[in-house]
């Protein structure tokens, strides 16, 4: 089996957990294509007493017979039990037979996908794991699923038979720079750091999207071949990713489309608005269902009661439906716009959000990991009645402010007279929003650095893509 790259953390909760001596019931959940999967075949090594994975958009049938088959697969060999519940008793069965002296591994994939309407599975996997599983001491049940709102509703917080049962939760992120950086090594790849900072901003840090990038091409031709070429690889990604999470993806696909047209977000009365749709529970629960799911990131506006910001910090879904979507005739399209406006403009508005997913990078590098922090985005207004958008607020408990500046540049970053005014604008604009008693620090963060400037000096702190390399924080 392939090595596995930037999951140690994981794997030893995961151990630990395997060498507990009591009963398990673990559920592991994340966006697809992040690794769930490997992660757990590599744990266990593909030993189990019992594996099945679902069927995406599969029927009450098809996903009944594919349990059936994986019963028969580990020693069934009976008639195809009626219904979730005899399945689950014929599990448990064969489960009893396993020898008390080691752990007994059960792995059940994509389980949502068991869930068909009104099958009755939820109800059945609680009684399983209440009624059999967990009366057995060696049992190391898990089950994974990339429909993380379905997990987040019907296992961790579910109020009936599954209420408080799962004994651990363990989300699976997309890779952050360090781990990225780290799965390059692995490939033998000698891309520079800004080469593999494009190449994230662009997928992301999902391990299967960067399982396909060729090391002995450049960036550019790596985005074309992926995106742009004929039959390219990732052409219909976009499709088949909302459809494997959701049953209705067309509501969440446009609010993901809204979302990309507004780098800075939407509260969620903007979003109602803007697609005519009524604020009710039911708006709620997508875009919470899109928050569970990594696609979008819901921060404070300030210190506002009730007016978060949703913000899309999905680079894969950003980037195909900036470019992608609406298809280029041009096979070379991203080699052919290189150092053009278009495309330096994406790679500093993605670079944004590159930093907002790794704050807790950026709180170490400040030294502030052991202090209580609150950070968001913050859009306000001025004493003139100008809208200002701060890239990154920084709340300390210390009695300072953190306000940060985020600029995207191949090369070092120039500030000038220009943008020094429209900071100062901005910090203006905040102190007349919040009305500010704590100190101001201004911090800003660059890819490569800063020339030389008089303006230099405003800055309390300069970050630089290669501090976003570096390992977090526990």
């Amino acid at each position: 089996m392939e090595a596995l790259i930037g999951r140690q953390k994981e794997l030893e909760k995961l151990n630990n957990w395997f060498n507990s001596n009591r009963p398990e019931f673990i559920a592991v959940y994340g966006r697809r294509r992040v690794g769930k999967t490997f992660l757990i075949r590599h744990f266990l090594k593909d030993n189990f007493d019992f594996f099945t994975t679902g069927i995406i958009d599969g029927t009450f049938k098809e996903e009944t017979d594919t349990f059936y088959l994986s019963l028969q697969k580990f020693g069934y060999r009976g008639n195809k039990p009626q219904g979730w519940i005899k399945m689950f008793e014929i599990l448990a069965t064969l489960l009893k037979r396993k020898s008390r002296k080691k752990r007994c591994t059960v792995f059940i994939d994509e389980i949502s996908c068991f869930d068909t309407r009104n099958s009755g599975f939820v109800k059945a996997l609680g009684h399983f794991w209440n009624e059999e599983a967990s009366r057995m001491d060696n049992v190391f049940f898990v089950i994974c699923g990339s429909a993380t709102s379905w997990m987040i509703r019907n296992v961790i917080n579910n109020r009936g038979g599954l209420h408080n049962r799962a004994t651990h939760e363990l989300p699976i992120k997309p890779f952050d720079l360090y781990q990225t950086e780290q799965y390059f090594k692995s490939k033998r790849g000698k891309w520079s750091r800004l080469s593999i900072l494009q190449t994230y901003m662009t997928l992301g840090g999902i391990p299967y999207y960067l399982s396909l990038l060729d090391m002995e091409k450049s960036v550019a031709d790596n985005i074309d071949s992926l995106f742009f070429a004929n039959d390219a690889p990732l052409n219909d990604e976009y499709r088949r990713l909302f459809r494997s999470l959701y049953n209705s993806p067309e509501k969440y696909i446009d609010i993901i489309e809204l979302l990309s047209k507004h780098r800075d977000g939407l509260t969620r009365a903007e979003i109602c608005q803007k697609l005519k749709i009524a604020s009710s529970r039911h708006i709620t629960d997508v875009l919470d269902d899109l928050v569970y799911c990594d696609f979008v990131h819901r921060f404070k506006n300030g210190k506002k009661h009730n007016s978060e910001i949703y913000q899309l910090l999905d680079f894969f879904t950003i980037f195909y439906i900036q470019f992608v979507k609406r298809p280029s005739s041009d096979i070379h399209y991203w080699r052919n716009t290189i150092n053009t406006p278009t495309q330096n403009n994406w790679y500093g508005l993605s670079f944004e959000r590159v930093c907002m997913f790794h704050i807790q990078h950026i709180l170490k590098i400040l030294h502030l990991d052991s202090i209580h922090t609150e950070f968001y985005a913050l859009r306000c207004e001025d004493s003139g009645g100008k809208k200002a958008q701060i890239d990154m607020v920084i709340d300390r408990s210390d009695g300072i402010v953190d306000i940060c500046e985020v600029k995207y540049s191949s090369g070092r970053y120039t500030m000038t007279s220009q943008e020094f005014k429209k900071i100062q604008n901005r910090v203006d604009a905040f102190l007349l929003w919040s009305e500010n008693q704590k100190g101001i620090h201004l911090v800003l963060i660059t890819v490569n650095g800063v020339t030389k400037s008089v303006y230099n000096d405003v800055f309390q702190y300069v970050i630089t893509a290669n501090d976003l390399f570096s390992q977090p924080a526990d």
